[in-house]
Formats: C-alpha cells, sequence, structure tokens
C-alpha cells in the first residue's frame, strides 16, 4: 500500500470510526492539547528569517476576515442565528496547521503556505478576541478575557516555546521534519475526536430540526468552497494551488473549540461540518497526486 493512498484511507477512516463510536466524545478535551502539539512542531520548524510574505497573503487574510462574516450573512438569511455563527466559525478558522503537510505532499511550495499559516493564524488570533464579543452579542465584562486566554493558550503558547526552544537548542528545528508522521497522526485523531463528537451530539439531541443541520451543512460546504476557489484566484498562476489551500483549508479545531466554549454544540456543528468538506476535498487531492505519480509515461 502506497504512502499517499494510506494516508488519504485514514482520513476516511477517522471520520467513520468518529461517527460509530460516539462515546470518545468523553475525550474530547485532549483536541486542545493536539492542536497545540501540532502548532508547536509547525512553529519549531519554521525558519522565520527565511519565510517571505506576498502580497497575496495580505490578500488571504482580508478574504479569510470577510468569508466569516459571509458566513455570518448567509447563515442569518438561510436560518437564523445558529446558523449564522456556525457559519462564522467556520469562515474565521485560519490555515490550518496540516496545510504545509498536505501541500508538501502535493509537491508544491510550502514555504508560501507556511507563511500564510503564521500571517493568518497570529492575525486572527489578535482579532478575535474583539470580534467574538460582537458577534456572539452576548456576554459578561469578562468575555473579551476569556477568549483572550483561550486563543493565548492554543497559539500562543506553543508560538512561545518553540521560539525558546530554537533558541536554546538549534537542533529542535530538525524535530519536525522527524515527527512529520507524528503530527499527520495527531491531525487524524483530531478528526476522529471531532467527529465522535458531533455523533454524540446528533444522537442525544435526536430533537434538533434535521432542516436546521442542513442548513448548517450547506452554509459550510458554500464557504468552503468559495474559500478554495477564491484562493486560487489569489494565488494565480504561480501559487494558484497554495494559496488555494492556505484560505480552503482552516484550523477549524481552534473555532471548534471555542464554538463549543463560547456558543453551544449546534453551532460547532459548522467547523465541523467544515472539517468534513475540505478533508473529502484533500482526500482528492491527495488521490489525484498518488494517481499522478504511479501512472507511468507513455513512450513517444
Amino acid at each position: 500500500m502506497s504512502t499517499g493512498f494510506a494516508r488519504t484511507a485514514a482520513i476516511l477512516v477517522a471520520f467513520l470510526l468518529g461517527a460509530l463510536i460516539p462515546q470518545a466524545h468523553a475525550a474530547a478535551d485532549a483536541i486542545r492539547w493536539l492542536i497545540m502539539g501540532m502548532l508547536f512542531l509547525v512553529f519549531l520548524g519554521t525558519s522565520w528569517t527565511h519565510l517571505s510574505l506576498h502580497r497575496s497573503h495580505v490578500y488571504l487574510l482580508i478574504i479569510n476576515f470577510l468569508m466569516a462574516f459571509a458566513g455570518l450573512g448567509l447563515g442569518w438569511v438561510i436560518g437564523g442565528r445558529d446558523v449564522a455563527l456556525a457559519g462564522f466559525f467556520a469562515g474565521i478558522a485560519p490555515t490550518a496547521a496540516a496545510a504545509p503537510v498536505v501541500i508538501s505532499f502535493m509537491r508544491r511550495d510550502v514555504t508560501y503556505v507556511t507563511a500564510a499559516f503564521i500571517a493568518s493564524n497570529l492575525g486572527i488570533a489578535l482579532a478575535l478576541p474583539v470580534i467574538l464579543p460582537a458577534v456572539l452579542g452576548a456576554g459578561d465584562n469578562t468575555l473579551y478575557g476569556r477568549v483572550a486566554g483561550s486563543v493565548g493558550l492554543l497559539i500562543f503558547a506553543p508560538l512561545t516555546v518553540a521560539l525558546i526552544l530554537r533558541r536554546v537548542h538549534p537542533r529542535a528545528a530538525n524535530w519536525p521534519s522527524r515527527l512529520r508522521d507524528v503530527s499527520y497522526g495527531a491531525w487524524i485523531v483530531v478528526l476522529f475526536l471531532v467527529t465522535a463528537n458531533a455523533s454524540h451530539f446528533l444522537r442525544t439531541q435526536a430533537d434538533t430540526p434535521r432542516l436546521v443541520l442542513a442548513e448548517i451543512a450547506a452554509v459550510s460546504l458554500i464557504v468552503c468552497v468559495a474559500n478554495f476557489l477564491l484562493g486560487r484566484c489569489i494565488g494565480g498562476r504561480s501559487y494558484g494551488p497554495e494559496a488555494s489551500q492556505s484560505l480552503g483549508q482552516k484550523n477549524t479545531s481552534f473555532t471548534l473549540y471555542l464554538a463549543l466554549a463560547y456558543a453551544s454544540p449546534l453551532v460547532a456543528l459548522g467547523p465541523t461540518c467544515y472539517i468534513l468538506w475540505h478533508n473529502l476535498w484533500n482526500s482528492w487531492q491527495l488521490h489525484r497526486v498518488n494517481h499522478a505519480q504511479s501512472t507511468p509515461i507513455a513512450p513517444r
């Protein structure tokens, strides 16, 4: 079995097992630590002196914010507040920690996606404590501080530890390349736990209107498709696949955690559905790459 096929199959198996084992939702608290571990490895392996921001990175960040509010507005029109918030949490998610890994399997420019990952995660992490309380439209005076604390723990704690470790032990920068399979495995576990959490919610909340679930799934799908298409347009001929992946493959586990903490499990289905959509696309892309690499070139 080829590595490419195994990785593609692992994504689908994670979804299947999560749907079949809803009891695993009890371990959902591990999602936060797995995300932090993946981010730590990405930050640790990032050569900050070699990162170069393109003008397109700025456009990607702007579109990232706009798509969040587009999802919010579309959700209000389609189904009301819960659907709107689901669309917002699906759209506001920054570039996924696994995006540079996936783009490396596609034999494209990892440095570009890593720069997009850094820019979007830091930019959105700084803005969310201000944006999120306003979007939720409720909460006490401590909401800003609690959101800032959550974001700081998820993003800035791994960043700080990685920077310190690179300073005191430069050889640690080589760890991520050696642990790439471990990072991918952590991502698969996150997919399993997220799916199990969604499966548990759907099984225990049988009175939730199926129409609302369909509306949330539809809004997240529209946001996902728009992200991948707009990203390809922004990247152009030089960085089309890289920009598409940067905008389309999102760190929805991060915003899913925030949705569970500050909204509701129903709202959290927005980023959960997005995880399904963007990973189905990832599976297809990896399948195409694997097929292209295994297909012999016909002699002329």
